[in-house]
Parts: C-alpha cells; structure tokens; sequence
C-alpha cells in the first residue's frame, strides 16, 4: 500500500507577512505552493493537506466588524468555514494545474474540541494582519480583543486555540485518499464543534491550530510522514541571538528539552515541535518542519535541506 505523507501549509505561507491578501497574491502563492506538493505526489506519496487561516480569518473577521452596520456578522466558527472552502478552492486549482484536473480534493471539516480546554483562559492563536502597537491597543479597546506581540513583526489579535479531539469527517477523508485524490482537510485546523450526547455538532468561536489538526489527522490515516511548512527553511536554535544556528536533525529528546528551554515561543515555533513530537508518540516515523521551496529536497533526505525530527533508531523514509 502507497505510504501516506500529511502536509500541513500555514496560512502564512498564502498570505505573506509583507503582503495584503489580495485574490491574486494568494493564488500566486498557492500555485508556488502545489507545485512542491505535486514533486511528492509524482515520488509516490498518497497526500493530504492541512492549510492555515491564520491571516485570512482574521482579515475576514475585520471586514465582518467593519460592515455590522449593514449587514450581520458571522461567529468566529462561520468565518473559518468560509476559508476553508475559500483557500480550499485557491489549492485545489493549483493542485489540479500541477497534476490531472480531478487529483485533488477540499473536504469541509469539523473538528470536535473540549468546551472546557484551557486555551479558552489563555488565547495564544494570532490571526489577521500585523499592525502598529498603537493600531492594536486601540482595537483592543474598541473591540475587546487580546493582541500580542508576534515575533518582532508587530501586534496581532489572539484567539483560543483548543486541542483536537476528533475529526468528524475522518471516513470520507479515508475513502477519498484511498481512491487516489489528494485531499485538504481540516482546513485552518477545521471548524470548532463541541458534540452533544446526542452526538448534535455545536459550533465554537476558537481557531484551532493547523499544525496540531495535521498530527491528529496524519495519526488517523496512518501517515508515515509529517511535514510541517512554514516562513523559514530550517528550525533555528537560540533565534535572534548572535548564537542563532540551524537544528537540521533532532531526536524527540532533543527537541524536547529546546521546547522545555523556551526556545520555541508558543505563538510561532512552539505548535510545530508539540505537534512533531505527538505525532511521533502515536507512532509517525519522521517529521519535517521547512518551507515549501525545500519540501522537495527535505522530503527525499537531502543533508541541510529542513529540519527533520526523528527517533535516532529511525532511517529516511520513502514512499514505495
């Protein structure tokens, strides 16, 4: 059976933070994008795809408030089903364009979390643009919103960012990769739902993190392979500092003992390792955190090319 690799691609990665979000930028991104998911399709992967909404969300979020006037907002759980099917669409084009019209697939997903996780006390979940320390406090006032500093780029508004506990659509994402299709699932991590008893999906205002909905999902479907993509090409220890240096292979161990030394804030490269190293207690074989332009080159092993996060025991994987 062909091995199945699970990718998870930030919402960053759509909408740059030096760019607006515009439809064309996004699709040009996206296009750059597939064209690196395409590589792993042709090497022989079975391929499922995770994108973030970070950025789109929150910009989705702000038009929403800027119109309440005259026409009614949506809850935070409705604006990340429109991104699902929004950037869904964008990728599945790119993707189509890349490979054979009909390879890929957008699966509109829910996510089951706990109403009562404590990320709802402690929103660390950036989304929409980068602004001002002026811009932001002044939205802070004006709109109640929690706003961080995020890595020295400027201030964004957080949201809760609860764990997964179940993707609901899980058979249907089986079937379809089965039958060949690249699929995106549990887009912006999916939409929210708390389950009743009677099994009644209830949606949640949270944005649930991208990179954990891939671990949870690659963990589901069997992946042998994680690969998490983001803005650098490499995880760098000791970042911002004149120790900055490049970490291209790590032990669970290892990256855990730099995630316990903070050296990975949780509003940037924290998610990522916590995901890696879950899906690799469930049982995954290799985890690779880079960016879309060295997937190729970090996927086949090549020495320097990403970061990849492996038990010492364990040797690069392919997919036959």
């Amino acid at each position: 059976m062909t091995a199945i690799a699970v990718v998870a691609v930030g919402g960053n990665a759509l909408t740059a933070a030096d760019q607006d979000g515009t439809w064309t930028e996004i699709e040009a991104n996206a296009a750059e994008m597939a064209g690196s998911l395409a590589a792993l399709v042709r090497s022989g992967w079975q391929v499922a795809v995770v994108h973030g909404n970070g950025p789109q969300v929150g910009n989705l979020a702000m038009q929403q408030d800027a119109l309440d006037h005259i026409v009614p907002p949506q809850p935070l759980h409705q604006l990340c089903a429109m991104t699902q099917g929004q950037l869904g669409s964008v990728l599945v084009r790119a993707i189509d364009r890349e490979c054979s019209p009909g390879t890929a697939t957008c699966v509109v997903t829910h996510v089951g979390i706990d109403p009562q996780d404590p990320a709802f006390d402690h929103p660390t979940k950036p989304i929409g643009p980068f602004l001002s320390r002026e811009r932001a406090d002044q939205l802070a006032r004006e709109r109640g919103w929690q706003v961080v500093e995020d890595s020295g780029r400027g201030y964004r508004r957080v949201v809760a960012s609860p764990r997964p506990v179940k993707i609901i659509e899980m058979d249907a994402i089986r079937t379809l990769l089965q039958a060949g299709h690249v699929v995106l699932a549990a887009g912006g991590g999916g939409v929210a739902v708390a389950l009743g008893p009677d099994g009644v999906m209830t949606g949640i205002d949270a944005v649930i993190d991208k990179d954990h909905a891939a671990a949870a999902l690659a963990t589901a479907v069997g992946a042998s392979e994680l690969y998490l993509l983001t803005g650098v090409d490499t995880v760098l220890l000791d970042f911002g500092t004149p120790d900055q240096r490049p970490a291209h292979r790590l032990t669970p161990e290892e990256a855990e003992r730099h995630l316990a030394d903070g050296q990975f804030p949780p509003g940037s490269m924290g998610p990522k390792i916590t995901a890696a190293l879950r899906f690799l207690d469930d049982g995954g074989h290799r985890v690779i955190i880079t960016s879309a332009r060295m997937l190729a080159a970090a996927a086949a092993g090549q020495p320097g090319a990403g970061t990849c996060i492996e038990p010492a025991h364990v040797t690069v994987g392919s997919a036959s």
